[in-house]
């Protein structure tokens, strides 16, 4: 070889070095964690920061690199063949060889080991990276600012719309992705999905209902109010003026026994202002008005202003963070296991809150929050014990009922059905 050769040797070297480096780029810059990213320049790590501004103009980053990996790929192709031409007499034999030589040295060289490495360390490389692609990106400025009216172009004239941000089912999908691969534990997962799809919940998913109501009349003896509080172990009772229907105010079991204490017996002056929220009234919004009111109850009227069931406090803070217990309260169970596709269900228990324990995805929307209330939908009727129907892969069996409601009902998992079988 003589020493041109030699020389074109070295510039192809180099080339697939710069190859090496836009590929590899790329890739550091779309795999880089934006979050991680913040979380480090809100420490104060200044290379972060710089390396956000170049992301925040994510299109002129990707433009210089496509020209710069562009430039340099066409000049190797080029400077491959006329060094193989150098070599071979034949010009169609050296076409054919540069050709499958330059491919496969730029695939290996120029993309895939350049790629797999800076998709390992995203952050380091656009750290190592970030000093040489902000002075290209201002050395191509003018090419940059002519590409932009292009994309803006075709974006007007194929009416492309933006993308929205992350979506809340893509955030899940973030949570559990953390939660995988360890970044989370199952305690952080829960209680932030949870915050994610707290916004979504109404005030009839979570309230008491009105049958389960625990009430005392404005004209009942003040002995006997204070039975109520002893028997339930409530802290706050609703009070109501000849039905459940007129809810005047909302009684402190603290105000009751001060009143004994004193000798007297008229509960009025001690009423709190009853809170009203609607059915489908954010559980979000209900906790912001009950803050703003300062109480710890809201009662919750149909659409004809009756009582459909009150929520408190401590009803929309376990939606956050689970149940909370105190001393007073009877752990009621919903949900208990009888065997491996043999379960026990409460009729109280919320209806989505089964299928999901069940991994059922239901295929319609129900009217009916609860399961026992769901059970009288399907039957169309109040059932009676023993009376039993299928859904989806699903046996319910009703185990107790009263002549109002179902109580509990027994539910077998069997094997899903497969789709195939059904067609034939």
């Amino acid at each position: 070889m003589d020493p041109s050769q030699w020389t074109m040797i070295l510039v192809l070297a180099l080339l697939m070095l710069l190859s090496g480096f836009f590929s590899a780029s790329e890739t550091a810059f779309t795999s880089l964690n934006r979050i991680r990213m913040k979380s480090m320049e809100a420490a104060g790590d200044k290379r972060a920061r710089k390396v956000l501004r170049i992301l925040d103009n994510y299109d002129k980053l990707l433009t210089t690199l496509l020209i710069g990996n562009n430039i340099v790929n066409i000049a190797a192709a080029s400077i491959g063949t006329l060094l193989f031409m150098g070599i071979i007499t034949s010009a169609d034999v050296a076409t054919t060889v540069s050709t499958a030589v330059m491919t496969v040295v730029t695939l290996i060289f120029g993309e895939i080991t350049p790629k797999t490495l800076a998709k390992e360390r995203p952050e380091g490389f656009a750290f190592f990276a970030r000093p040489i692609l902000s002075f290209l990106m201002t050395v191509l400025m003018p090419l940059n600012v002519l590409f932009s009216w292009w994309k803006k172009l075709l974006i007007r004239i194929f009416k492309i719309k933006k993308s929205g941000g992350v979506t809340e089912d893509e955030l899940i999908t973030l949570v559990e992705t953390a939660h995988t691969e360890g970044g989370i534990d199952e305690h952080e997962s829960q209680l932030i999905r949870s915050a994610i799809e707290f916004e979504d919940m109404e005030a009839s998913d979570i309230m008491v209902p009105r049958v389960n109501v625990v009430a005392v009349a404005e004209d009942e003896p003040i002995d006997k109010i204070a039975d109520v509080f002893a028997e339930h172990g409530f802290s706050r009772l609703p009070v109501y003026r000849e039905t459940i229907d007129t809810i005047i105010g909302v009684l402190h079991e603290k105000d009751l026994f001060n009143l004994l204490r004193q000798g007297k017996s008229d509960i009025h002056p001690l009423l709190q202002n009853a809170v009203c929220v609607s059915e489908n009234m954010k559980i979000s919004a209900v906790l912001r008005l009950i803050q703003k009111a300062r109480v710890h109850m809201a009662l919750v009227v149909d659409e004809f202003g009756g009582t459909a069931g009150i929520v408190t406090l401590e009803d929309i803070l376990e939606e956050l963070v689970g149940e909370i217990w105190d001393e007073h309260d009877e752990v009621e169970v919903l949900y208990k296991r009888v065997d491996d596709n043999t379960f026990l269900v409460s009729g109280s228990e919320n209806l989505e809150d089964m299928f999901e324990e069940l991994g059922v995805e239901p295929k319609e929307e129900f009217d009916s929050i609860s399961v026992g209330g769901w059970v009288t939908e399907q039957l169309e009727r109040i059932p009676k014990a023993g009376e039993r129907f299928s859904y989806e892969n699903l046996d319910i069996t009703v185990t107790k009922a009263n002549v109002k409601r179902v109580l509990e009902v027994r539910v077998t998992v069997n094997e899903p059905k497969n789709e195939e079988e059904d067609e034939e």
